[in-house]
């Protein structure tokens, strides 16, 4: 501005020294003339300029950093032994965060795995019965095709008039008896796999399987005792000390990966026209004055803020009074921007999106609207 108004002045100058004395007051005329002409013609262009360059820069102040928070929470209950970190402590994913006291959990261990054992010993045992009861299904079977056997030769005897009738109804006897050993060995074999899980919809080892798994989830609970960091970042929100009570659920503390934040821009739905993913962003944080970082369009909601609210509005009413909605836009930093994290959850920012438009578009869409 300052380069205009001189030239502005210097032609003003040269105009006046023009023609004679007589001929001063028409080139005064004509020199405020020019200057205004001047004057005008810059406004024009720069106005112009604001306005193709502002069509191409698409600015709000309604946007904050955003990033991944972990929740660290107690998934046992238990009373708080040692905590090994501190506020805005930077820790690696695994490390060891805090520790619960683990004497009770230890002792159940011990008792599952005593559990477990004795399951092991009782089904050798009754892998043992089921064998017996085997064996003592064989001798009553094989008993009973002895009686049988002299049930037919005493019948032969008794028909030749060799033997008495009396003997072969002893044999007839012994033959139901030996009937009847068969049928009491064969529940007893069938009681002794029952027992074993070997009949039925049942699996051979059901009752050592259910001991195991008692014993690895007491392993589980002991192993919880043990909290441990979720992801690389900065604890934040730490609310737990030594000889504290937690419950199971309860929150303990928060690690936040400063490496993987974004910013959130909520620009007004008339201003994402030209907006698309992969597009360049500039931007200024209030807390770094002088400092521009950059980053790219990552992607836009699929909703307006107000439709994702807890309230909604409720449009089909009487009184309807219209409202520019805001769309939320997520901006991905460039990490070579802030390569020492500097920036921090919830911190305000100006993203300015570089649409690419050429002037002769944004000059037609001028002159369409007007």
């Amino acid at each position: 501005m300052e380069e205009m108004v001189n030239t502005v002045e210097e032609v003003v100058g040269t105009v006046e020294g023009i023609g004679s004395e007589e001929a001063k007051p028409v080139g005064r005329k004509l020199a405020i003339r020019a200057a205004v002409g001047l004057v005008v013609a810059a406004a024009l262009a720069w106005g112009g300029h604001l306005y193709v360059e502002g069509q191409r820069r698409i600015e709000t102040d309604d946007a904050f950093i955003e990033s991944h928070i972990h929740a660290v929470s107690a998934r046992v209950p238990g009373t708080v032994t040692k905590v090994l970190v501190k506020d805005n402590q930077f820790v690696h994913k695994g490390d060891l965060l805090l520790t619960l006291d683990d004497r009770d959990y230890a002792v159940k261990v011990s008792s599952a795995q005593a559990d477990l054992d004795i399951a092991r010993n009782d089904t050798t045992g009754e892998a043992a019965q089921v064998e017996a009861a085997k064996a003592d299904l064989e001798r009553a079977r094989a008993q009973f095709a002895q009686s049988e056997l002299d049930l037919k030769r005493a019948q032969v005897l008794v028909g030749r008039e060799v033997m008495p009738r009396e003997q072969l109804e002893r044999r007839t006897t012994d033959r139901s008896v030996a009937a009847a050993q068969v049928k009491g060995a064969e529940e007893r074999l069938r009681a002794a796999q029952a027992a074993l899980g070997l009949v039925g919809g049942g699996k051979a080892g059901a009752r050592e399987a259910k001991r195991q798994s008692t014993l690895d989830e007491e392993r589980l609970n002991l192993s919880y005792t043990k909290i441990y960091a979720p992801a690389d970042g900065y604890v934040t929100r730490k609310s737990v000390e030594p000889g504290n009570r937690v419950q199971s659920g309860q929150s303990l503390l928060a690690v936040v990966p400063l490496e993987d934040s974004w910013i959130t821009a909520n620009y007004k739905e008339s201003q994402l026209t030209h907006v698309r993913p992969g597009q360049k962003v500039s931007f200024k944080v209030d807390t770094y004055p002088g400092r521009e970082f950059t980053g790219t369009v990552e992607s836009i909601m699929a909703g307006t803020g107000a439709a994702f609210s807890l309230l909604p509005p409720e449009n089909a009413t009487g009184n309807y009074v219209k409202v520019v909605q805001r769309v939320p836009v997520r901006i991905a930093i460039d990490r070579a921007s802030d390569p020492n994290a500097q920036l921090r959850v919830g911190m305000s920012v100006t993203p300015v999106i570089q649409v690419e438009r050429n002037t002769s578009a944004i000059v037609k869409e001028l002159l369409h609207l007007s």
